[in-house]
């Protein structure tokens, strides 16, 4: 049966990629399963259906066939029909698109000589790490370069990865005799099939140290503070996520897991942000709302500029400032001004005379 990626995600059928992305986000964080309640197969259903939903052919074909297959899928993955494998499309499912390969791997590799399986460097791969940073709202509205320290397992500043003593003797590994990999025979209904795994004693690089390194003790990793510098994009909105790929944990033998840095944008005192858009509250006076006035507005620069406000303005009406709001690559925002003209709570009895004969003109 058919598997629902829209529900997947809890997005609906008409929801745009920017929505699509964002609800992505949202469950990934949820069901990562190096959380506490993380859950690993709610995790691979939530990639597997951004996978198809974000690419805009793969979800006409969905949309059309109930299958990003088309109409040969046999209505979900993995469900073919005879003659191979359905029109599997693996492209969407390639390493640093948010899938990991090597769970398909498992599955073809009993049956083809684990030529997709665990068994290649790549597969060995660090821990991704999660972080946390605050930013002034001026600094997510123009972007800044911000340092944090983190403590990771990080590659050994010693043996440079290896396990082994400096200048120590690298001999050929004894359990795949220098091969970096080692073939085993596997049994299955189908019959006995030989696969390949890389050599758990070498990493798969034939050979081992003959002293192990004293700071790492033979491990290649240990964990320690790192200081990383993280570029933050101008326009970001406070609750999103960067993505720094390869900074995350390392491992020996592998390559390096990815860190995710959620971003946390304190509020401004008069400004709030609205798309590309910042938008204020002006507080005038009655007189200054009834025969206008020239306000000296601060930007978020620190410039200053006059802005002219009408005679005869109205409570809550817009005055736009252009281009002073955020930039983007389509240009910058404006500021979007919503004046609220305070009334007086005392009138003195000369004031009361004035009014009364605006009255009398019918204002």
């Amino acid at each position: 049966m058919s598997k629902n990626y829209y529900e997947s995600l809890g997005v609906d059928k008409n929801a745009s990629k920017e929505e699509i992305k964002k609800a992505f986000h949202k469950q990934a964080h949820k069901y990562h399963p190096d959380k506490n309640k993380g859950d690993d197969a709610k995790f691979k259903e939530v990639n597997e259906a951004y996978q198809v939903l974000s690419d805009d052919q793969k979800r006409a074909r969905y949309d059309q066939f109930g299958s990003a297959d088309g109409p040969m899928g046999g209505g979900s993955y993995g469900g073919g029909q005879q003659g191979g494998f359905g029109g599997f499309d693996f492209s969407g499912f390639q390493n640093g698109q948010g899938f990991d390969m090597g769970d398909l791997g498992d599955i073809f590799g009993d049956f083809f000589g684990g030529g997709m399986g665990r068994g290649t460097k790549n597969s060995r791969r660090g821990r991704d790490i999660q972080t946390e940073i605050d930013l002034t709202f001026e600094e997510s509205i123009f972007g800044v370069n911000k340092k944090v320290s983190i403590t990771k397992q990080s590659t050994c500043d010693i043996c440079k990865g290896i396990g082994g003593k400096v200048g120590t003797k690298m001999n050929t590994c004894k359990t795949c005799n220098g091969q970096g990999k080692i073939r085993e025979v596997r049994r299955s209904i189908l019959g006995s099939f030989e696969t390949t795994k890389t050599c758990e004693t070498c990493l798969g690089s034939g050979r081992v140290p003959s002293e192990k390194c004293s700071n790492c003790h033979g491990a290649g990793v240990l964990r320690k503070q790192s200081e990383i510098d993280i570029g933050v994009p101008a326009g970001i909105n406070n609750g999103e996520m960067l993505k720094m790929s390869g900074t995350g944990e390392d491992i020996q033998g592998g390559q390096s897991g990815d860190l995710y840095i959620k971003v946390k944008v304190k509020p401004h005192s008069v400004y709030k942000r609205d798309g590309l858009n910042l938008t204020m509250d002006l507080p005038i006076k009655l007189t200054d709302a009834l025969l206008g006035i020239v306000y000296s507005l601060k930007t978020l620069e620190g410039n200053t500029i006059e802005v002219k406000i009408p005679e005869g303005i109205n409570h809550n009406e817009l005055l736009r400032v252009r281009g002073r709001g955020v930039p983007s690559s389509r240009g910058r925002g404006d500021i979007i001004l919503r004046i609220q003209v305070k009334m007086p709570t005392k009138l003195s009895r000369k004031t009361k005379e004035a009014i009364e004969k605006l009255k009398e003109e019918g204002l």
